[in-house]
């Protein structure tokens, strides 16, 4: 499928694109989004740029998504550009990710990594999870709200740069967190799992708003959640 294909169908699809019915065991991007004959390209946002206000503001949003999520792709596609990852898809790189130098880790875990945040934000979401993955969060954690404690310590001790996860591992759950762009698919990671939930706790993604307030940021993540994505993320990682 070339990019201009691709393109359409996204647009048919609509806020469901990111959520394809034939995906990888990362669950981010399909089997037919592979990178075009000119390598990875960023597809649109599900939503509006001001969809998720206010808690996280549109500036915020198209600079972090048409800015930094398309520098990742176009560092991408010049770090993979005549060596053996070009043509491979995204979950092939990450998965085996200490094959490549480290331009290639950086970036395509850039893309990696936003390409699943954005689809697991949403306008009119928040509340709480349901179903098998409430199930399993309240086993875990007792509850949801030490569940989202726990998550928010994750994020909060993150020290600088890097990213807190909810990952999916034989049917159970676990929270952990990552350095600069780093995620716990890569097969360099300390805790390795599925992502099906993950916040950016880089500066770049609240201090338009929330300075540096990431405590804030992060309580305010809670209501733009989209659980329907994440129990999907989970079901297939299942």
């Amino acid at each position: 499928m070339d990019k201009r294909s691709f393109i359409k169908s996204i647009a048919l699809l609509g806020g469901a694109s990111f959520l394809s019915t034939k995906v990888t065991l990362a669950g981010i991007v399909s089997e037919e989004q592979k990178p075009s004959e000119t390598g990875f390209f960023l597809l649109p946002l599900p939503y509006a740029y001001n969809a998720l206000e206010p808690y996280i503001d549109a500036q915020t949003m198209e600079i972090h998504h048409k800015k930094h999520h398309q520098s990742y792709i176009d560092k991408l596609n010049a770090a993979v550009k005549g060596t053996d990852a070009e043509g491979k898809t995204l979950d092939d790189i990450i998965a085996n990710i200490s094959r490549y130098q480290e331009a290639v880790r950086n970036n395509a875990g850039g893309h990696f990594n936003h390409s699943l945040f954005w689809t697991i934000l949403g306008p009119k979401a928040g509340g709480k999870p349901t179903g098998r993955l409430a199930e399993v969060i309240n086993t875990n954690y007792k509850s949801f709200e030490n569940f989202k404690t726990e998550f928010n310590k994750a994020a909060m001790s993150r020290f600088g740069s890097g990213w807190a996860w909810l990952i999916a591992r034989g049917g159970n759950i676990a929270i952990t967190s990552t350095p600069n762009q780093d995620n716990p698919y890569m097969d360099v990671a300390d805790n390795k799992g599925t992502p099906i939930l993950g916040l950016d706790v880089w500066e770049h993604a609240y201090y338009l708003k929330y300075q540096n307030r990431r405590q804030e940021y992060i309580d305010a993540f809670w209501n733009v959640v989209n659980w329907e994505a994440v129990s999907k993320r989970f079901e297939t990682a299942r």
